[in-house]
């Protein structure tokens, strides 16, 4: 569905500011529903398909419909997008031509019943860009209650601060989901700042913080809360949302405060308990620090175990014994570098760009010295991979990088001025791609990943086919001396 903004620019001529303040209203559109006990609709002029302005036809567009959900809806089909004519609504039409409130009643034609509007004038800016309708059945032999009478009242008071521009506030954001909701608990509050009314919600959240007194005509620094969010919301003239906690009880808060002619005239507490979200929060975080803690832990074991080989390989004679060694050391490192990125980050996803560059360079300084001086690179970008996936990658790809040091550029042959190994990343829909590239002496004759007997091949290919369910492949580039060998993880195997 076209987005508020996207339904206004095709067919109406509102400045962006113009539809920011519209999107600001229809954000806060479910608070107003919910206070008038009905539906919300939001009508601008439509533009002439030949662009003239004001519309030669006199057509206007519904830009917004907000049902409450304190009481039922009188619509069932959802009418944004819908053009009507000044015929069919006369009373939207001469609000928007008077810029009054208007209130009386209409036959809608859709649902074949009269229908109770008041047409409030959206201005901004000194200028009427909408207009905002609240339609009801009309209320026949019943008497409303007070938190209805009181419910309304606060509609009407929001309604003049429409009518005269102050309302939406500008910058504020009420379409949080935590935002405290009408049905949550509301408390009004006169200009000095008491109570005059709390609904039983309100009442049972403040029971639930300890306060049993009576709060009707107190302050809520004399109720033993905190009213600091209350003074900046009426010092400022603008909504303040807060959370505010007592023992074990946290409520967030949102002081809306109502404006007149002479300022800050009172303002709508709304409360939302937010205690058992927070608990879980609290856990999370809990929970995210100790799993950091265990792969710190992890990492600090794995660097431990690493010195206690090398110190075995100083005490062997054995060559073939040293290079053993060094080569565990090395898959241990790369394992390592893995449960140190995890431990400074939140989640058990991890960026593997973070972790292939200090691969890269552990392998760099491995396999480099002042006599054989190799080009390390890395291009591209393999995007946020779950552990286990990045784990057995940063083991491979140590393998991929000292094999193809070792055998693109051997020992005791001229190594060119220009030895390169890159490697180069790639996301696409099917999944990620990863290609080292060398500008060595190629790939020998005959020569088959499928088939090669040494060790770290050997890790490779059992790595890539069971843990990455993914494929290898070996092969010259097409214009350039070298190989290429490419690595492919399917999708799927990085969303299970």
């Amino acid at each position: 569905m076209a987005s508020l903004a996207e339904i206004i620019r095709k067919q109406s001529r509102l400045s962006l500011a113009e539809i920011v303040h519209l999107q600001r209203l229809v954000a806060n559109a479910n608070m107003l529903a919910d206070f008038c006990f009905s539906d919300l609709l939001l009508f601008v002029p439509r533009s002439d398909p030949e662009g003239v302005d004001p519309p030669a036809t006199g057509e206007l567009l519904v830009v917004g419909h907000v049902r409450p959900s304190t009481t039922q809806t009188l619509y069932r089909h959802d009418m944004i997008g819908e053009v009507v004519s000044e015929e069919e609504r006369p009373l939207v039409a001469r609000s928007m031509r008077l810029e009054e409130i208007i209130e009386g009643e209409i036959t809608v034609a859709s649902i074949r019943e009269q229908v109770r509007v008041l047409c409030i004038p959206v201005r901004h800016n000194g200028r009427t860009i909408a207009v905002l309708s609240r339609e009801s059945t009309p209320n026949v032999g019943r008497s409303p209650g007070e938190l209805e009478r009181t419910y309304v009242d606060i509609f009407n008071r929001f309604a003049r601060m429409i009518a005269s521009g102050d309302f939406p506030f500008p910058m504020e954001d009420s379409d949080s989901k935590e935002s405290p909701r009408v049905g949550d608990g509301v408390v009004v509050l006169d200009r000095g700042r008491a109570v005059e009314y709390a609904s039983p919600n309100a009442v049972s959240a403040l029971h639930r913080m300890g306060v049993h007194a009576n709060p009707t005509g107190m302050r809520l620094g004399e109720l033993g809360l905190e009213d600091e969010p209350v003074r900046d919301a009426f010092l400022v003239g603008r909504p303040i949302v807060q959370e505010v906690e007592r023992g074990d009880v946290i409520l967030l808060m949102r002081c809306i405060p109502m404006l007149d002619s002479q300022g800050v005239s009172g303002a709508v507490l709304l409360f939302r308990d937010v205690t058992e979200v927070r608990r879980r929060d609290r856990l999370l975080l809990s929970k995210d620090a100790t799993i950091r803690e265990i792969h710190h832990r992890v990492k600090n074991n794995l660097q431990t175990i690493s010195s206690l080989l090398q110190l075995q390989a100083r005490r062997t004679h054995s060559d073939d014994a040293k290079q053993a060694i060094a080569e565990s050391v090395r898959r241990i490192g790369s394992i390592a570098l893995v449960h140190e990125t995890l431990s400074r980050e939140a989640g058990e996803d991890v960026a593997f760009t973070e972790i292939l560059r200090p691969l890269v360079q552990m392998v760099a300084e491995t396999v480099t010295s002042e006599e054989r001086r190799i080009h390390f690179e890395v291009t591209g970008d393999a995007g946020t991979l779950p552990a286990q996936i990045a784990t057995p990658m940063a083991v491979v790809l140590t393998e991929l990088l000292q094999n193809t040091a070792d055998h693109a550029f051997p020992a005791g042959a001229a190594i060119p001025d220009d030895a390169l190994v890159r490697v180069e990343l790639e996301q696409d829909p099917d999944g990620v791609a990863i290609r080292v590239i060398d500008n060595g002496v190629g790939v020998p004759e005959g020569f088959s990943v499928a088939t090669a007997s040494g060790l770290g091949l050997s890790i490779v290919r059992a790595l890539v086919t069971s843990d990455l369910r993914g494929t290898i492949d070996v092969f010259e580039p097409p214009a350039d001396r070298g190989t290429v060998v490419e690595l492919r993880i399917p999708v799927e195997t990085i969303a299970s």
